[in-house]
């Protein structure tokens, strides 16, 4: 409990830092952002002034510096124009922009949107005005912010990605660990029973009681047998999946109460599926099972097989008390189940044995609370 909670703390103080770096790195970025455009406004200014001094040249100007300084911008666009917006001048600018009075327009008032017009005073009274933008290099840094975020956002789904993957992993080992340990704990009482079992029959006890016995027997076998698949690598053989299906149905019927309507019905003929018999029967029996707690021991219980084309779909449908839209992804996620007494791993045991080692489907095809539920299994034939 100390250590989770320790490792939850952790966590935030990561998250919290992270937040701080990030929010540092945009608020540095700004100021940045900030600088460069008073750098920008200024030697806007110093053009401005060098034209107003190109305009109001006379004997005593200096204009080689005139045009140094006008010709040495040679990054941020911009228009010069009159007191009726005509363009006078444009520098670093596409001439086909300037010469389409649309576009030209578009981008004064672009201009006008980035940056305060500057106003020369060429004689009294006389104004020009220079508009002008944002040079590449500040709008490479104005995009730099949100690059900065999506590569951020890539990273942490890379790192969420990374630790679901690990925790699906080391829930895998757990899965496969306590599946061999708990067939290697039924096989030794279990063959101390077959070893009971034949002194009984050589003592000639009951036959009636030592077949009821037997069956017992072999049902712990079967359990045994399907919990040493599910800690490893199951073999899959092509088998007949309508008469695979319905042995377990025929199996689970004799065994309910008889207030449970059951009916089966399939193609009659073979539909081959590559599958491992011992898993798939669990599959059907985890289902069936299912539906009969949701009627509480009472209604009309239905297997349907269908074949479409390259598939086989096996429908399980119960007169229960059904399923809520927002829970029929939730029930497949271990530990969730609305028993009084159950550990919820049923049907994400069922989840994994189709969709993992059968590479098939499993879902809730349809339900209607109060109504009834229908579950659908799905397998690619052989």
């Amino acid at each position: 409990m100390q250590f989770s909670e320790s490792r939850n703390i952790t966590r935030w103080i990561l998250i919290f830092s992270s937040f701080v770096i990030i929010s540092l790195i945009l608020w540095n970025t700004f100021t940045f952002f900030q600088i460069f455009k008073e750098d920008e406004r200024m030697k806007m200014e110093l053009w401005a002034e060098a034209q107003k001094s190109l305009n109001t040249t006379d004997t005593n100007t200096d204009i080689e510096l005139t045009l140094i300084l006008l010709n040495k911008n040679t990054s941020i666009p911009l228009i010069l124009t009159n007191a009726n917006d005509s363009i006078i001048d444009g520098r670093n600018i596409d001439p086909l922009l300037l010469n389409n009075p649309e576009k030209s327009v578009a981008l004064i008032n672009n201009f006008k949107n980035e940056n305060t017009p500057i106003k020369i005073e060429y004689d009294e009274g006389k104004y020009n005005y220079l508009y002008y933008g944002n040079s590449p290099l500040i709008n490479k840094l104005k995009y730099y912010p949100i690059a900065l975020l999506l590569i951020i956002l890539l990273f942490a789904l890379l790192v969420f990605n990374f630790y679901k993957t690990s925790k699906i992993a080391t829930q895998n080992k757990l899965w496969a660990g306590m599946a061999k340990e708990t067939a290697h704990q039924i096989g030794t009482p279990l063959s101390s029973l077959i070893g009971w079992l034949e002194i009984m029959k050589a003592n000639n006890y009951d036959e009636t009681i030592i077949s009821e016995i037997e069956k017992d027997i072999q049902r712990l076998q079967t359990i045994t047998d399907r919990f040493s698949k599910v800690g490893s690598e199951p073999i899959l053989e092509e088998k007949d999946i309508v008469a695979e299906t319905k042995n377990s149905f025929d199996y689970l019927q004799s065994r309910f109460s008889k207030q449970v309507e059951f009916s089966f019905s399939a193609p009659d003929k073979e539909i081959m599926v590559f599958l491992n018999p011992a898993l798939h029967s669990w599959t059907i029996e985890n289902l069936i099972k299912n539906s009969v707690d949701a009627m509480k021991g009472k209604g009309v219980l239905d297997v349907n097989i269908i074949e479409i084309e390259k598939e086989v779909n096996i429908y399980i449908s119960d007169s229960g008390k059904g399923i809520p839209k927002n829970q029929f992804k939730k029930i497949f996620e271990p530990g969730y189940t609305t028993k009084k007494r159950g550990w919820g791993l049923g049907l994400s045991l069922t989840k994994r044995i189709v969709e993992e080692y059968h590479k098939g489907k499993i879902r809730v095809q349809h339900s209607d609370v109060g109504k009834g539920t229908t579950m659908l299994v799905s397998f690619k034939k052989a």
